[in-house]
């Protein structure tokens, strides 16, 4: 692979010239020895494809959604990337993308059902009676299936050295929020605006008493947050050991 073979002339080639590629990301819209740059700029020491989607749009046009995992030199990085390719001359070159760069995985699909649309405060009850027993801490989290970053969010605990902090400490409750119309009494209670976005949490001790809320949507753009930022949160209000 060009990437990790560090070949930026050979990744040059792939880009159409007319039209010019017109890449677009997080900063605006960049052209192909911008992009270019950007793959090299990773220092990718391994890289996986996971292709999504890929399919012919209209004769000679082909579309790609994939999300490349790449291993560089500060940590595992995951780039989303959807790209339109033209046919030109019997070959193929890349005239058009969108992509975004994370360190926590993305989603690439929303379909899965996170928040259960059950009574939420029989389940923070319920979960207080489990933390009480297993001696843990309750982290509610606030959100909504239709909101990308809440999957970024539940992705990142699935982790495994997120998910290590968080299945002996925390019993976890997903709250749905809706359209900013449901459990709007307990999103009060646990001082956790609504107008400052989803998702957002509020960690509770065993006896229900409020420890932390997030009040300035610190995790809204869950895309943008990092392992560390997650751990660092999650290690501070864990329960002490015994």
């Amino acid at each position: 692979m060009a990437i990790v073979g560090k070949n930026a002339n050979d990744l040059k080639a792939l880009y159409s010239s007319s039209p010019a590629a017109a890449i677009t990301t997080s900063l605006g819209t960049v052209d192909g020895d911008a992009d270019v740059a950007f793959w090299m700029g990773l220092k990718a020491r391994s890289m996986t494809l996971r292709i999504v989607q890929s399919d012919a749009t209209q004769p000679g046009i082909y579309r790609v959604l994939f999300q490349a995992t790449a291993g560089t030199p500060a940590g595992t990085r995951y780039v989303t990337a959807v790209q339109t390719w033209r046919e030109q001359a019997g070959n193929w070159y890349l005239v058009a993308a969108k992509r975004d760069v994370a360190k926590l995985e993305q989603p690439l699909s929303i379909a899965e059902k996170i928040y259960p649309t059950g009574d939420a405060h029989q389940e923070i009850h319920d979960a207080l009676l489990r933390a009480r027993k297993a001696h843990k801490r309750v982290l509610v989290v606030f959100g909504a299936d239709w909101c990308y970053d809440c999957h970024v969010l539940d992705k990142a605990f699935h982790r495994q050295d997120i998910a290590a902090v968080v299945n002996p400490n925390y019993e976890v409750v997903h709250v749905d929020v809706g359209q900013g119309d449901k459990n709007q009494d307990l999103m009060n209670e646990y001082q956790v605006p609504m107008k400052r976005g989803i998702p957002a949490i509020a960690v509770l001790d065993s006896g229900g008493s409020l420890l932390y809320s997030q009040r300035n949507g610190e995790w809204e753009r869950a895309r943008a947050l990092a392992p560390e930022d997650l751990l660092q949160l999650l290690n501070k209000w864990k329960p002490q050991a015994r």
